[in-house]
């Protein structure tokens, strides 16, 4: 199987994986517990699996000549891409369902093209710019609707949520040129662990101490959220990145809003309306859309070349 077949693999299960996440922060908030606890203990279940990976990659890695400037990127990448994402998407799932959730952060490859914009002046193209306007279109129809049955709590939420794609976006566009220069393993752990450090501090200041007072269920899916919707699909987007590229990866996040709107309608019993299931219909194909002009542009300039 070729590098870019592998990265197609990595980042679809690394995709499905991570959509899991908002099934199960859903069914631990129906216990009640606080949201600051929900991600204490999904980062502090992870945290042993990511020290136990770098102990064992300590000698592949010894040898990497890496600056302390790449160690300050790497501390704002894993601030920003695990520690706010995260704070942020938890919070706004107080307030709506994991569905609409998913189609909001689903704009993040349209905003990891603003991005790469401001920071990289790649200049955005008419394909871009239209595929950005059919992205946008779809979530408006499906927010809106939304809108008619939460209210003002949906736009707090919508908003959350909205402020999470955007940090992730900003990790994307960050760390596709960070990941070779450490390697996925160990990039992978160190921003994790930077994230875990941040949540911890968090927590010491605005914490209510209460996390040892929650029925065992909330513990279950706190462990369940670190293995298998944080420490392997983190792995996977990681190596998916290095193979493919922060903006193809995005491309793959398609599935994200299909895989939790099934899951949600499984485990939540969450249902969609048809207004609802038309502006997911429209964001995925302007993601879609998005992709496959890039991959024409792309052959196009290796023909010319």
């Amino acid at each position: 199987m070729s590098s870019k077949s592998l990265g197609v693999l990595y980042g679809v299960l690394g995709v499905v994986l991570f959509s899991s996440k908002a099934v199960m922060v859903k069914l631990a908030y129906g216990y009640d517990v606080d949201t600051l606890d929900l991600l204490l203990f999904r980062m502090i279940f992870s945290l042993p699996f990511y020290i136990f990976i770098l102990f064992l990659i300590r000698k592949k890695t010894a040898n990497m000549i890496i600056g302390r400037k790449d160690y300050v990127w790497l501390f704002l990448f894993g601030f920003v891409g695990y520690y706010l994402a995260s704070y942020f998407d938890f919070l706004g799932l107080n307030y709506i369902k994991a569905g609409l959730e998913r189609i909001i952060l689903f704009v993040y490859p349209t905003i990891v093209v603003f991005l790469s914009w401001l920071a990289f002046k790649q200049k955005i193209t008419k394909v871009q710019t239209i595929a950005i306007l059919i992205t946008y279109l779809g979530v408006l129809i499906t927010f809106w609707d939304e809108l008619d049955v939460g209210g003002n709590e949906v736009l707090v939420g919508g908003f959350l949520v909205l402020l999470s794609a955007i940090t992730y976006a900003s990790y994307l566009v960050g760390s596709g040129w960070l990941i070779p220069k450490f390697g996925v393993l160990r990039f992978t752990c160190y921003a994790m662990i930077v994230s875990t450090f941040c949540i911890v501090v968090h927590y010491l200041f605005a914490g209510d101490w209460g996390f040892m007072e929650y029925p065992w269920q909330v513990y279950a899916y706190g462990l369940a959220m670190a293995i298998f919707a944080t420490l392997i699909p983190s792995f996977l987007v990681s190596a998916a990145i290095e193979r493919l590229g922060a903006s193809n990866f995005s491309i793959l996040g398609s599935l994200g809003p299909v895989s939790t709107i099934l899951l949600a309608y499984v485990f939540l019993d969450e249902k969609l309306t048809y207004w609802q299931l038309a502006g997911m219909s429209i964001v995925i194909f302007g993601v879609t859309y998005l992709s496959v002009q890039s991959k024409k542009s792309e052959n196009n300039s290796s023909t010319v070349g």
